[in-house]
């Protein structure tokens, strides 16, 4: 066990910095979502004050070189003993090798951004925002990394600016807030008979149902159809519209047994979907999995594995 711990603090951009410890285990990463003027202010708290390197896949790598000699050359200067074939199929390079760095896509170039950061054999490593912005399989890949750093014993530490990236990357998630840490709830998971899976109920639609959420001295009510998906955290309630999200009173629970008749399912302990929205449901590594939702951002919600089932089973995918 390593302990990463913080001590408030005033950094220079004036957001304070609350106190924290937590105890990292080498078997399983720590994933803390945050703002993003509260995550900056912790980079640049681990950087000035602890020392500690934070991997953010900006710098370091030389646009004229191509993907193969970046791996060649980080290989040596690293003294990593995995043969060159190896590293390129690891992180899934072999087909961009020959490219020179400026003609990568993001994905592509961040994949060399793992492949430097594995080499490097640092026994904690800190990755700010390892996932944004790139495809399904360099998020793949990225998982796969956290597995084999898990395996070799090495911590790590991912920091992210939402919920969802939270979950998907480690089972013990926090939530880092002014007022302090808190753990994400990870739902438990329990297996659960065909009898028991076939007895959840189908929604159909059936009745007139509004959630009320309130914005500033106002209350807008929205129809369920509108609603991507609801999320909680901090103990509190939030709808998604349009990229938007609104605090509401209901509990998740509460908007659960309401929302059913209109085509929403509770997918995940802190998550509830509209179906009609679900686009894609993608399986990652380690048997964790997510569902696509069809908006312009194309949001990804946690899917329980003792959910997946009823999910297959609603959309008639067994």
């Amino acid at each position: 066990m390593k302990e990463f711990s913080v001590k408030q603090t005033n950094t220079m951009n004036r957001v304070v910095l609350p106190t924290f410890s937590i105890e990292i285990d080498r078997n399983q990463p720590v994933a803390i979502y945050s703002d993003v003027d509260l995550q900056t202010a912790l980079v640049e708290y681990l950087t000035n004050e602890k020392e500690q390197f934070v991997y953010d896949c900006q710098d370091g790598l030389y646009e004229r070189l191509s993907v193969k000699d970046h791996i060649i050359f980080f290989k040596k200067w690293f003294s990593c003993s995995i043969p060159l074939r190896e590293l390129l199929v690891m992180f899934d390079l072999q087909d961009c090798a020959t490219k020179p760095l400026r003609k990568c896509l993001i994905s592509e170039a961040r994949r060399v951004y793992y492949a430097k950061y594995y080499m490097m054999q640092d026994e904690l490593l800190v990755f700010q925002e390892p996932i944004s912005g790139v495809n399904i399989k360099t998020i793949n890949i990225f998982l796969q990394l956290l597995q084999q750093m898990q395996e070799e014993e090495r911590s790590t530490v991912v920091l992210v600016s939402t919920a969802e990236q939270a979950l998907l990357l480690s089972e013990c998630a926090y939530h880092l807030r002014s007022e302090g840490l808190q753990q994400l709830e990870v739902e438990q998971e329990v297996d659960r008979s065909d009898e028991q899976i076939k007895t959840d109920k189908n929604p159909i639609v059936e009745q007139l149902f509004k959630i009320p959420a309130k914005v500033d001295d106002k209350v807008i009510l929205f129809d369920p159809p509108e609603i991507d998906f609801i999320e909680s955290h901090s103990g509190k309630a939030f709808i998604y519209v349009h990229n938007e999200s609104f605090p509401v009173d209901l509990t998740l629970t509460e908007m659960e047994e309401k929302l059913e008749l209109y085509g929403f399912y509770r997918c995940h302990r802190s998550y509830i979907v509209n179906l009609q929205k679900v686009r894609e449901i993608i399986t990652w590594s380690k048997n964790t999995y997510s569902l696509r939702i069809n908006n312009s951002t194309q949001s990804t919600i946690p899917l329980s594995r003792t959910k997946l089932h009823v999910i297959q089973e609603i959309f008639k995918l067994k």
